[in-house]
């Protein structure tokens, strides 16, 4: 299991092994303790390009996420299993912990559950679903000892 981590922000002050470390604490919560994900951290600017480009929406958001797999399909033996790819906005992170004044690492922790989750084929478009993803979340919030909500 690997936590393919790219910080291409520069200024914000979090610990970025902190993050990775609970990264992995998180595959393991779901059951996908041998699996892998990419993680990166950018700004405003490269999350609306990808926004725009893969969802049709021109403006930043604060995490995206991208599976490689079908959250149904079986695993081949001796190959790394990459579940996907999680893009968080360090600026609007930082800007959505300072409105909840928690801090920087704690939004980044919630958003880092949103995307696995999201990554695992969870979504919240209709109530039935957001309740059930928002159950998933604190749970996982607890699984790593975020408070939740914080």
């Amino acid at each position: 299991m690997s936590v393919y981590l790219r910080d291409a922000t520069r200024g914000r002050k979090f610990d970025r092994r902190t993050l990775e470390a609970a990264a992995q604490r998180l595959l393991e919560a779901v059951g996908e303790g041998g699996s892998s994900l990419a993680l990166s951290l950018v700004g405003d600017a490269a999350i609306r390009r990808l926004n725009r480009e893969h969802r049709g929406r021109d403006a930043a958001t604060d995490v995206l996420s991208f599976p490689l797999y079908d959250p149904g399909e079986g695993e081949a033996a001796g190959v790394e299993r990459l579940l996907g790819d999680i893009v968080i906005s360090v600026p609007t992170a930082a800007r959505q912990a300072a409105a909840y004044d928690a801090p920087l690492e704690a939004e980044l922790q919630r958003l880092l559950i949103h995307g696995i989750l999201h990554l695992l084929g969870h979504d919240h478009e209709r109530p039935a679903e957001r309740a059930e993803m928002e159950a998933e979340e604190r749970r996982l919030a607890a699984a790593i000892g975020m408070p939740w909500p914080y």
